[in-house]
């Protein structure tokens, strides 16, 4: 078996008003380079995009069409739309909702902004949503595991004091978070390691830098799972686009949050 090196730390971004931006100028366009370049991103921003938000929802939102005769495209799936009706539901209730603020304050804006600032931001490059399946109690730590929206698993081990601070129960919605410097890739499945989490999945796609690249993994589930690894790793271990590859990562390095 052979795997890579360390990996570099990605980048994490909220699902954004341009976001919802990208998904709209999708299902008019169908073609996501052209829904980038509307949107002002670039085609791997719009890429992340569209894995980060297909991460966060149960059903994928987000449907990518190979070949024909314009050489394929992207389209919402039937659940996208249903999310784009819902965020004009909720932006029309938020406008009447400011409204109502300002008769009650002198700067409504201000405070809603503080508000804003108050919610978390992560660095961690892979952030997906998921059903607490199981929770096994220990002497300090508990094992949490979630199940995500397209069946993968993922185990995290947290202090009890977390699981309790947190409500955290089974059937209980969260996320996880995990830094792309914690992910290692292999060409096999790896064996005698002391890492909890274990998956497979095909290479969707690499996009090579300078010293490293960053490989996108599609689990079974359709999750992307993200990690950069240097461009001799890639060397190394024959990775290319539409092999066969499996990731690994300690529980340790899974952070859970709700």
């Amino acid at each position: 078996m052979r795997v890579s090196g360390n990996l570099l730390l990605g980048s994490h971004q909220q699902l954004n008003e341009k976001r919802i931006e990208l998904l709209r100028r999708i299902d008019q366009l169908g073609s996501l380079s052209a829904a980038a370049k509307a949107v002002g991103l670039s085609y791997k921003g719009a890429w992340d995009a569209i894995d980060a938000i297909n991460n966060l929802s149960d059903q994928e939102l987000v449907c990518r069409v190979s070949g024909g005769r314009g050489g394929g495209g992207s389209t919402l799936t039937t659940e996208g739309k249903k999310i784009l009706q819902m965020y004009d539901l909720f932006a029309d209730a938020h406008e009447r909702f400011m409204e109502d603020l300002s008769r009650h304050s002198e700067n409504p804006q201000d405070a809603y902004i503080f508000l804003r600032r108050m919610s978390m931001k992560t660095s961690a490059r892979n952030q997906f949503g998921g059903e607490i399946i199981s929770i096994r109690h220990g002497s300090v730590n508990d094992e949490v595991t979630l199940k995500l929206g397209g069946g993968d698993e993922i185990t995290a081990i947290i202090t009890r004091d977390s699981v309790k601070n947190m409500e955290l129960s089974v059937g209980k919605k969260a996320y996880a978070l995990i830094k792309a410097s914690s992910v290692i890739l292999a060409d096999e499945k790896p064996h005698g390691i002391s890492a909890r989490n274990i998956l497979s999945g095909t290479i969707e796609r690499i996009v090579l830098g300078g010293v490293n690249a960053e490989v996108i993994l599609a689990l079974p589930g359709q999750t992307r799972l993200a990690a950069v690894v240097t461009r001799e790793s890639i060397s190394n271990l024959e990775l290319r686009e539409g092999a066969h590859a499996w990731a690994f990562f300690k529980a340790s390095s899974v952070i859970l949050g709700v």
